[in-house]
């Protein structure tokens, strides 16, 4: 087996690997505030307590997935072309 077949092979298996992930679960969590929903900040006495709302996921703590959105866009332009 060369390495350019392996390399296919492997890129192949990730992108199953990646497609049944988000099937399975279309959310992860926001990159930003890392599923929390807001920022976390310390205060005088160095304790962390939740800070103002994230601005990327506006405190729903989730994002829809590069694959899932995909998959959304894909499935929206095939229904709009069979009517």
């Amino acid at each position: 087996m060369t390495l350019t077949s392996a390399a296919i092979t492997l890129f192949i298996g990730y992108t199953l690997c990646y497609a049944a992930l988000c099937a399975v679960s279309p959310f992860g969590n926001c990159r930003k505030c890392r599923g929390f929903g807001f920022q976390l900040i310390k205060d005088r006495k160095g304790r962390l307590r939740p800070g103002k709302l994230c601005r990327r996921c506006h405190g729903d703590r989730k994002r829809i997935r590069i694959g899932r959105h995909l998959f959304n866009i894909a499935s929206h332009i095939y229904r709009t072309g069979t009517r």
